[in-house]
This record gives structure tokens, sequence and C-alpha cells, in this order.
């Protein structure tokens, strides 16, 4: 018994004499900061691997800032990110997200990167009252992809949405396929997915009336082995002009057999969406790479800080490639920016144990984070506000180079504040 006595009390002496000899006091750090439980869900494995590729590094990042807490209503809040794998597999994202809902009781969800992954996150979060965050979806693909009606009041209460849109394509698009004299006829293969029927009910009207002829043989499915009928419409049609929205393995199926079968030289501008954000894509194209098209949402050359980290562009695309000993890529800045204004609707909402308080912070929140300005006021519809895209070319990298391809920016129309490096070049010359 005595021994016992003698063990608490020595318990007792060092923790009451934690401030001397400068160990924490468990009980007055519980006393002082509350926690709160975030959820991350992105792809890293998969057919959308690219896509989370560098979010290891970005957590990485976010949690060393985020060390101390984070003060809202005059309170500290400690923050524990919950990250999760939906290996491109968008039944796993929807359980992921009931799994940190009900198993882990989040208090928000942040999600990113296509709507195989995004949707079924966000309309887990809607039907459990969880708010979210989610961004890298084209917000039609969001929006009208989850059941709101063109005109109709928004049906969602807890999800917000920051992203590109149509619009946001076509102010980047029109300029580039202008840039360079052709026929103006442009060949189109989108997916019968919810990006692809997305920007095919949208997109095609829009590039009809700037003057452009579209021929878009019909949506193709995911996994899609043989392009040979959509390519023989495109060489019909002499189309010059080039544009996509595959996952990664289809286009690199489809441009392969574009060039087998004779298309890939006749095309002056090939503009990839999706699948052309990624040095991991181009690079196993070899020269079929060379000059390929793309809009970034996000580019080292970007003049926007992090609001959470305070890291530049160049400071975070190098901090990654010295890390990974990978090139850096588009989806670090989204993935950041992801974390910058979700932290920053956390500060905003004054009771961030309140799923309520977040939701309303996340509606009139008005930020500059990693991607741009973020206005959930001023957007085309409620719950979502749009981002910029700037033009890129993958261009071959100089003898010596480290990396094979690197991504000039060729186009700023929609954000005269990130620098214009190059001119675009045609493909194949």
């Amino acid at each position: 018994m005595s021994s016992r006595r003698d063990f608490i009390r020595n318990v007792s002496a060092v923790a009451g004499g934690s401030a001397l000899t400068g160990l924490p006091s468990l009980r007055s750090a519980a006393d002082a900061t509350e926690s709160l439980k975030v959820g991350f869900i992105s792809p890293r494995s998969g057919p959308l691997a690219g896509f989370g590729e560098g979010d290891p590094y970005v957590l990485e990042l976010a949690r060393k800032a985020l060390a101390n807490g984070v003060n809202s209503g005059g309170k500290t809040y400690g923050i524990e990110i919950l990250d999760r794998d939906t290996q491109s597999d968008p039944t796993r994202a929807g359980q992921l997200a009931k799994e940190l809902i009900n198993g882990n009781k989040i208090d928000f969800m942040l999600t990113t990167s296509t709507p195989e992954v995004v949707n079924p996150v966000a309309d887990a979060c809607e039907a459990a009252g969880v708010p979210c965050l989610s961004t890298i979806v084209p917000w039609e693909a969001w929006y009208f992809g989850r059941g709101a009606k063109p005109g109709g009041p928004s049906p969602f209460k807890w999800t917000y949405h920051f992203s590109f849109g149509v619009k946001n394509f076509l102010d980047a698009y029109v300029p580039i396929f202008h840039s360079i004299p052709s026929n103006k006829k442009i060949a189109v293969l989108y997916p019968n997915d919810a990006d692809g029927n997305a920007i095919r009910h949208a997109l095609i009207p829009d590039l009809e009336k700037a003057g452009f002829t579209v021929v878009d043989p019909g949506g193709y499915e995911d996994g899609t082995s043989d392009f040979s009928a959509q390519i023989a419409r495109f060489k019909a049609e002499r189309c010059e002009l080039f544009n996509t929205f595959p996952i990664p393995p289809d286009f690199a199926t489809f441009w392969r057999q574009a060039a087998q079968q004779g298309y890939a030289k006749t095309v002056k501008i090939a503009q990839l969406a999706k699948t052309g954000l990624f040095p991991g894509n181009i690079e196993p194209l070899g020269s079929l790479g060379d000059k390929l098209s793309t809009a970034f949402y996000w580019h080292r050359d970007f003049p926007y800080k992090s609001t959470l980290t305070g890291v530049s562009g160049h400071e975070l695309a190098d901090g990654y490639e010295r890390s990974s000993g990978k090139q850096w890529e588009s989806q670090l800045g989204a993935s950041m920016a992801l974390l910058d204004a979700g932290i920053d609707a956390i500060k905003a909402s004054g009771n961030p144990k309140s799923k309520a308080a977040i939701a309303k912070a996340l509606s009139t929140l008005k930020t500059t984070v990693m991607t741009g300005k973020i206005d959930f006021t001023s957007g085309p519809v409620p719950n979502v506000s749009t981002t910029n895209l700037v033009g890129v070319q993958w261009i071959k990298g100089k003898e010596g180079s480290k990396y094979s391809f690197d991504p000039i920016v060729t186009n700023n129309a929609t954000d005269p504040r990130v620098p214009v490096a190059a001119k675009l070049l045609p493909y194949g010359s």
C-alpha cells in the first residue's frame, strides 16, 4: 500500500511541477484548447492519383502551421486533420465521408479533385448536416450534377464549392484557339461522365457562338480502349483544333491512336483539361507530349500566398520538389487553397464547434488564397465562388533540364496578374 501511495504522490508532484521542469501540463493544455476534427478527402491512388500526389506534402505544411491551433471568437482551437484516399472510386469516396462523419465525428469536411471524389463526399455531408468545402470540379458538374435546377433555389445548405466553370474555360480557350491560324473546326472528345456531360451541355454552344464549328461524336465511356471511330470522324471533318476532358489513362490511349492513325499531326492546338495538368501524365507520351496545351487552375507563377502557411507559389513548388524529388504540379496550389479557405472559414465562424456557424461563415466567405480570390457573396449561383484559369503549354525541356517538360504560361486572359512567359506554339511544330 505504501508503494502505491508513493507512486501516486510522485506522479502528482511531477504534474504539479511541470511548469518548473518545462514539461507540459496535460490538464492546462486540455483546458486551454478545444479540438476540431477536419476531414480531408482526395484521390491518391487509382486513375486520378495525379490529383492527390502532392497532398501529403501540402498536409504536412498545413499541420505544422496549425501546431498551435487557430483562434476563432476569442478562443483557441486545436485542429486535427483526418485525411483519406478515395482510390479514385466514387463509392469509396461516399463511404469514407460517412465514416468520418459518423465514426470520427468530424466538425468540417474538405474535399478536392473531380466529381468522382467531390460529389459523393458533398452529398454525404449535405445529408448529414456537416459543413463541407470543396474545389477542383467545374462548378456546373458540382451544382447541377448534384440535383440543383437552373434558375431554381439552391438545394444545398451545408455544402460550398469554389472552382472554375464553363465560362472560365471559355474565357481561357477562345483567345488560345484564336492565337494560331486554323480552320476553326474543333474536335471535342468528352466522356459520358459528370465532367464531360456538364462541359458538353454548356461549353459547346458558347464555342459555336464564338465562331467555331464543333465536331462532337458523342460521349464515350471511361476506360474505352478503341477510339478509331472518333478519330475517323475528326479526320473526315478536318478538325485542326482539339479539346478533351478525359481521365488520364483514356487520353494516353486516344492520343497514341490519334498519332498512329495520322490525326495528331494535323492538329494545330491540342487543348486538354483534367489529364493535361500533371507531369506524370505528359512524360509517358514522349515526343507526343511536346506542345500539348492545357489550362492550369494554379501555376507556380501565381502571385498569391497561402493565408495558412504564408508560402508563395515558388516556395511551395520548390519545397515540394526538394521534398519529393518530383516536379511540382498544379494541384499543389489548389489543395493548399482548400486548406487556406477552410481555416479562414473556421476563424470567421466565431464558434467552429457549431456546424451551422461554419456553414454561415462559408456562405459569406471572402478571402484571397493561393489560387486567387474567393467570394461566396457574388457567385454565379448560391453556394459557389468561381476561380480563374490560365493557358499553359507543355514544352520539351532544354538540354540539361531537370525535367522532361516544363509548363509555360502562354495566356493570362482570365487573370492579368499572372505573368505570360511565352507565346503559344502550334502542336507538332
